[in-house]
């Protein structure tokens, strides 16, 4: 499995010096992470880097890598089985899990898309009146040109583009 940090999410991890990497070869295993503030809150943006499927999880207290891959692990697990995915997860990331790399970002259209996606996500999380997980579920209904496919005809949505993925 691997993970793309951002340098600032690297730096607060310490998970060490970041390798550019193409994806990997389990195409429900790669993901991209970026920390971010809100308010006065810590948050972690982890999408995966094909489709932006996305998951916000709280990023204080992650201090190391091994602590980071835990939560992050648990974070996406639980996020899919409430979005009914589960089956994806059991069946092509947990496995993954065992061996996980840290990598740089895949490119900078996937940077873009996550910039974006955390625009949206300070937007919800500013009010105060929605969870990290719950906005998850409004980025994963964001149209976004990056992930258009010729059905989708220039836009799509992360959650269609991961369920996509497969086929």
């Amino acid at each position: 499995m691997i993970f793309r940090l951002t340098q600032r999410l690297n730096a607060k991890i310490k998970a060490g010096p970041l390798v550019a990497a193409p994806l990997d070869h389990n195409v429900y295993a790669d993901w991209s992470a970026r920390l971010f503030a809100a308010g006065r809150a810590q948050y972690i943006l982890l999408s995966h880097t094909s489709s932006l499927y996305s998951v916000v999880m709280y990023g204080c207290g992650i201090t190391h890598d091994g602590l980071f891959i835990g939560r992050a692990a648990d974070a996406i697990r639980e996020f899919m089985d409430y979005d009914g995915l589960s089956l994806f997860y059991v069946n092509f990331i947990a496995p993954a899990t065992a061996a996980v790399r840290f990598c740089k970002p895949l490119d900078r259209s996937v940077i873009g898309s996550m910039n974006e996606l955390e625009a949206v996500a300070k937007l919800h999380l500013a009010t105060g009146e929605i969870s990290p997980f719950d906005v998850g579920f409004k980025l994963n209904k964001t149209l976004l040109s990056a992930i258009r496919s010729s059905a989708t005809q220039g836009y799509s949505t992360p959650r269609d583009a991961f369920t996509r993925l497969g086929s």
